[in-house]
């Protein structure tokens, strides 16, 4: 089944590497999706990415307010918003509940939470001693990282590793969990919409 592409609303903080995933998977077929609106929390490379990919971008400092979000949605006529690395608590108005998601590089519910983040995650994930990590696609709520989880992917923590090797094993991941998962959210909204209509 041909899946109309929906539209996305991507927030993001840093390098913009998952931006980037997410719009190379577009480019290839694999993502129902367009990119209508990019959103960084300060001047940063993913936002300098995002132009040269021609994407409409703005900078909003801060913590977004919730009716300003669903203007920001509203505006890019967003069917998900996107957390790419964004590091700001995103504060949802019931206009958008289950419709924000994002991914963190760890197997929540294990090493989730504020401050957990980056080389942080993989750190604690080293310091603990375990022998897989991984990534989480979820739902976001009022809190850091405890929304549902819609899909995991895992891999195993070796022996020497460091926070930078174990971070590049679990982005592997991370590329394809993210367009898998929205893949899946996308295919699922758009058949309930095409039964709604029957």
């Amino acid at each position: 089944m041909n899946v109309a592409p929906a539209n996305l609303l991507v927030l993001l903080s840093g390098s913009g590497r998952t931006l980037l995933n997410l719009a190379d998977a577009i480019d290839r077929g694999e993502l129902p999706a367009r990119l209508r609106l990019v959103v960084a929390s300060r001047p940063c490379l993913g936002e300098e990415r995002a132009r040269a990919r021609g994407l409409d971008t703005r900078i909003i400092r801060g913590v977004i307010p919730p009716e300003e979000l669903l203007d920001l949605a509203r505006t890019a006529q967003a069917d998900w918003v996107v957390l790419a690395g964004y590091l700001k608590m995103v504060r949802i108005p019931k206009q958008l509940r289950g419709r924000v998601i994002n991914i963190h590089p760890a197997l929540l519910p294990d090493f989730g939470g504020p401050g957990m983040y980056g080389h942080h995650v993989h750190e604690a994930v080293l310091a603990a001693g375990r022998t897989e990590s991984g990534c989480t696609v979820h739902f976001c709520d009022d809190r850091y990282d405890t929304g549902p989880i819609i899909l995991q992917r895992r891999c195993p923590v070796l022996p020497a590793d460091t926070p930078d090797t174990l971070a590049a094993r679990v982005f592997e991941q991370e590329c394809i969990a993210y367009p898998e998962a929205l893949r899946s959210l996308i295919t699922q909204q758009r058949t309930a919409t095409v039964r709604e209509g029957l």
